[in-house]
């Protein structure tokens, strides 16, 4: 059973710095009193992938660079792409994957290029289940007849920029990772993976088994191996990331957002949002206040923390933070938790340097 948590005020000089690239580390904040935490998500090039675990105060930072496909853990055979770097898939017509294929502009993340309906993009719900065209995972779902399962061409998106941008802008992208085209079957109870290079006639092949301690098992083609990216799916609730979301634009399309925060849907976690309209502040809003039924909507999306918590900014005013509004958590363990955020930006107005504070109920 989760200690209970009490809110703690404590001062911002004494936070303390979150983990580094692909380490996990508990924050030396008692865990049994509440917190004010900086996740690490590394300034307005917004390099890492931040997961928190509510319970424990622990955070788990990776880049976001460092994976390409997510392998689904439970009793599908579904796989997602990275879209912290607006990665792309498109299903071709043949199950060769030693033809040669070409790169494809229009497979690519972004408004003017990417209708949601092409599925060219995992739904940012997080719903992994559907027909194609937008719906479900970009990616068909595996199937049990090798003939079924064609050839993707693949849109590796983006790496992490290093370019400095202006006081409260984001840069997200850096140099382009290039393409490749993959095949995905099954093996047994788990899956297979063929990739290569769009001209070459010969392709790598490696075999990745389910593990049901985790959401999914990760892949990189860069370096051929799988690896750990989230914690295990009982142990996070929220993930600040990069993301790549759907946006109607008359039409709805494809389209990257920074400072993002998705749930853990498929380990249960449970969100929905107060708006202090509705008659409740944050400090005043008790485990008494709580609405089962407003979390119904985040069992089938995990945005609904997303970008709402803020306000982007633009040509003529910096971004901010909404303080209209807070949310509460319910995690797998059933604790509940009120959290809000207190900055999207550090001292000399940098974005990528949010500041939450939370308290379980």
């Amino acid at each position: 059973m989760k200690k209970k948590l009490i809110l703690l005020s404590i001062i911002f000089t004494s936070l303390v710095a979150c983990s580094s690239d692909d380490e996990t580390t508990n924050n030396p904040v008692n865990a049994s009193d509440g917190a004010i935490l900086k996740p690490n998500i590394g300034g307005p090039n917004q390099p890492n992938q931040v997961y928190l675990d509510l319970s424990t105060e622990q955070l788990t930072t990776v880049r976001r660079d460092t994976w390409d496909f997510g392998f689904y853990s439970g009793t599908e055979f579904r796989v997602i792409i990275n879209g912290s770097v607006k990665m792309a898939v498109k299903k071709l017509e043949t199950t060769d994957i030693t033809i040669a294929q070409s790169s494809d502009a229009s497979v690519a993340v972004g408004s003017g290029t990417n209708a949601a309906s092409n599925g060219y993009c995992d739904n940012p719900t997080g719903v992994l289940n559907g027909s194609g065209n937008g719906i479900g995972t970009a990616i068909a779902e595996i199937s049990a007849t090798d003939e079924d399962n064609k050839v993707y061409l693949v849109n590796l998106g983006y790496g992490i920029s290093t370019t400095t941008p202006s006081i409260g802008s984001v840069s997200i992208d850096g140099t382009a990772r290039g393409w490749k085209k993959v095949r995905f079957l099954r093996n047994g109870s788990g899956y297979k993976i063929q990739y290569a290079d769009l001209s070459s006639s010969t392709y790598q092949e490696k075999i990745i088994s389910k593990d049901p301690n985790y959401n999914f098992v990760y892949f990189s083609v860069n370096s051929g191996a799988t690896l750990n990216v989230e914690p295990t799916k009982t142990n996070w609730d929220l993930n600040f990331t990069t993301f790549t979301n759907y946006v109607n634009f008359g039409t709805e399309v494809t389209y990257g957002y920074s400072d993002f925060i998705a749930s853990n849907l498929h380990g249960n976690t449970k969100v929905y949002q107060v708006l202090t309209s509705d008659g409740v502040t944050y400090e005043d809003f008790k485990k008494a206040n709580v609405t089962e039924t407003h979390f119904t909507a985040s069992t089938t999306d995990q945005r609904i923390i997303g970008s709402n918590w803020r306000n982007g900014g633009g040509p003529s005013t910096l971004p901010s933070v909404k303080t209209d509004r807070f949310y509460i958590v319910k995690d797998v363990s059933g604790n509940y938790y009120k959290i809000r955020f207190l900055s999207m930006t550090n001292n000399a107005g940098e974005r990528g340097n949010p500041i939450i504070e939370y308290a379980i109920l």
